[in-house]
């Protein structure tokens, strides 16, 4: 059954980017890529993937850019209201409005396997309030912002499920129950 999860990196104070839309903190942190609530191992499981338009055009401003290529071989929906360019070769669809149709389509295209949410936390929060996020698993990293977009600006309680390390980051995997009163 596919299951609609949250897979990001936040900061102690609870930013997943600084008020510039860096990543810098999160680049200079030590991680095994092979450890626990790895990166690979969760994107094995995904079968599609949704993000909002910063996560996308930081990454062609950051990592297209500067020589990178699109990472990932399923399908992804662009959330925006903007024109964005599209990467060659890759499998991105841009869509505006509500994520109910989104969501239903990255379902039907992830083939039983899980769907992700990116980025960002207002994104994995619209799935939320919608009541279509079933999971959450953020590592943090030991070190503070103060201020900047935070990790998922919502009310909601959550069950937790699973934790680790994986050097410098605690790892935390959790059921969301839904919106908290």
């Amino acid at each position: 059954m596919s299951r609609t999860t949250y897979y990001t990196a936040t900061t102690l104070d609870g930013f997943i980017a600084d008020e510039h839309h860096s990543l810098d903190w999160l680049l200079t942190q030590d991680v095994d890529p092979a450890g626990p609530m790895n990166h690979d191992e969760f994107l094995g499981e995904v079968g599609a993937l949704v993000m909002g338009s910063s996560t996308y055009q930081w990454l062609l401003d950051n990592h297209i850019a500067t020589g990178g290529t699109w990472d990932y071989r399923q399908p992804t929906w662009v959330m925006t209201s903007r024109d964005l360019r599209a990467i060659s070769g890759a499998d991105i669809r841009f869509a505006r409005g509500g994520i109910r149709p989104v969501h239903a389509e990255a379902t039907a295209a992830a083939g039983g396997k899980d769907v992700w949410v990116v980025g960002g936390g207002d994104l994995a929060g619209q799935f939320a309030d919608a009541g279509l996020l079933d999971a959450v698993i953020v590592s943090i990293a030991p070190v503070t912002l103060g201020a900047g977009r935070p990790l998922l600006p919502r009310r909601l309680d959550l069950r937790l499920v699973e934790v680790a390390r994986n050097r410098s980051f605690t790892c935390a995997r959790y059921d969301v129950i839904g919106p908290r009163a």
